[in-house]
């Protein structure tokens, strides 16, 4: 038996139980879109008024289409709302905007004009920095295994932290401060043993995984201290060593409050405790980032004023019950800033629908919509079975909804950039489907596998494209190649 593909909106036994059939299928959800994306009176999906058509026209396809109007609303919506909710505990937060999410010196600039300070997490990033000009006071550098180069780096760019992610790392970052005769101004990265509630791959506080020094038990130390003590102990006796405070970061895309709460709960009374143990005040405090954005409909983000005024409750009530000062707290949005600002503009080439089985003797239509990117530029589904959505972008459509696959055009099954979505029966070759929430860890994560080229990226403010990274070229991919 087969089940017929009519006009109704039934949802497909084949769609996941949390994907709806749209009410309308040219409508936006708006926590998915930047601000200023819209439809044009004839249909067209437009950001500042610029039709994608348009953007196609000049730019070409595939291609990252940022609003810088909603990056700089976002990036000043959390500076705003955490030095609100933290005036009265610690005089205001210290924002940093997590480079790995995306970085170019364009947005560099824009993380420094909105009053933001910058988190990296290679020499590379920190490469970047430097060519935007930013002061190295206000650039931090991540990493769990950070080279010699890149810790000179960090010393000559004088940055305001290295967070050092193990024993052995402070160690040598003492070494090379000391030979260099130099300090080093210096975090510790603890792992509070909190397991956020977010994919295996993206939750990074629980012990077991690469992050992080432990606070449980185990250590080297002969006399049973945990790593996080040890490392306290070992930075306080190195001149070389200015030891900042405590940093931790307890994974990505997190909607619920609970395991921020839990976090800073847990570094708090560490920080009291290395206080009551050794005498020293650790003035700082990072509670790292991984807020959530909506890449489906049924996402739920918070607003960076709740989130903040939640973690101010926390924190606020834990240093009065340990009657210690409160740190100076700082926080590191990525995705929440970059995410949102940013759709994906791509091309549909090949159709195909399969049928493929719902139930007993039962099957069900599902249509394949080839564009021309795919996991080249948007490696997230097949690492972390991330979810997306996508609209058609080039028109208005009244036909029927269908259960659809959105695939790139890579030589691998998995080359899947929205696993299930309804878009209009009708759409065909030549339109233009727009992926919307691709700002973060899409570009970063590109390559150039099946050597295709990576897109480019535009910054739309005012009504005005402009690239901000330029789309490789097939020259610019062969330009390695050294020959026999």
């Amino acid at each position: 038996m087969t089940a017929t593909s009519d006009n109704s909106k039934a949802a497909s036994p084949l769609a996941p139980d949390w994907l709806a059939v749209p009410d309308d299928l040219n409508a936006l959800h708006e926590p998915m879109w930047a601000a200023g994306v819209a439809r044009t009176g004839g249909g067209e999906l437009a950001i500042d008024g610029i039709p994608v058509s348009e953007l196609q026209r000049q730019f070409g396809t595939p291609l990252f289409v940022m609003s810088e109007t909603d990056f700089r609303a976002r990036a000043r919506a959390f500076q705003d709302a955490f030095n609100e909710a933290f005036a009265d505990i610690c005089g205001g937060v210290d924002v940093y905007y997590a480079g790995k999410s995306f970085l170019c010196t364009a947005v560099v600039r824009w993380v420094e004009e909105e009053g933001l300070r910058l988190d990296t997490a290679s020499g590379g990033e920190l490469a970047v920095a430097a060519m935007a000009g930013i002061p190295g006071a206000a650039v931090a550098l991540h990493g769990n295994n950070k080279s010699d180069a890149e810790i000179h780096r960090a010393l000559d760019m004088k940055l305001g932290r290295v967070v050092v992610d193990s024993l052995a790392e402070l160690e040598r970052v003492a070494a090379i401060a000391s030979n260099r005769g130099e300090t080093a101004k210096v975090m510790l990265r603890l792992t509070p043993g909190v397991h956020a509630h977010t994919h295996e791959f993206i939750a990074t506080a629980h012990e077991d995984q690469k992050f992080g020094l432990s606070m449980a038990g185990d250590s080297t130390d002969r006399a049973g201290l945990s790593a996080a003590e040890e490392a306290v102990a070992a930075a306080a006796g190195h001149d070389s060593i200015e030891l900042l405070g405590l940093h931790c970061h307890i994974g990505s895309q997190i909607f619920e409050p609970d395991g921020f709460a839990l976090a800073a709960q847990k570094l708090l009374d560490f920080l009291a405790a290395m206080q009551a143990k050794y005498s020293i005040v650790l003035p700082e405090l990072d509670l790292g980032g991984g807020y959530g954005i909506a890449y489906t409909s049924v996402d739920t983000p918070r607003p960076p004023a709740e989130i903040a005024r939640a973690m101010a409750a926390v924190v606020r009530a834990k240093v009065a019950e340990l009657g210690i000062t409160a740190p100076r707290i700082s926080i590191e949005p990525g995705r929440a800033i970059v995410g949102t600002s940013t759709f994906t503009l791509y091309e549909v080439g090949t159709l195909k629908t399969v049928r493929v089985d719902a139930a007993e003797n039962v099957t069900y239509p599902r249509r394949y919509v080839s564009v021309d990117g795919g996991m080249s530029d948007n490696a997230r589904p097949v690492l972390y079975d991330a979810d997306y959505s996508a609209i058609l972008a080039s028109r208005a459509s009244d036909a029927a909804p269908q259960l659809s696959r959105v695939v790139g055009k890579h030589c691998e099954s998995g080359d899947i950039v929205v696993r299930d979505v309804y878009l209009p029966e009708d759409v065909a070759a030549g339109d233009l489907l727009a992926v919307p929430g691709t700002g973060a860890y899409c570009w970063a994560l590109s390559s150039n596998y099946n050597y295709l080229a990576r897109p480019g990226v535009v910054a739309v403010r005012d009504g005005s494209a402009r690239l901000i990274v330029r789309g490789e070229t097939e020259q610019d991919l062969l330009n390695r190649d050294m020959g026999v």
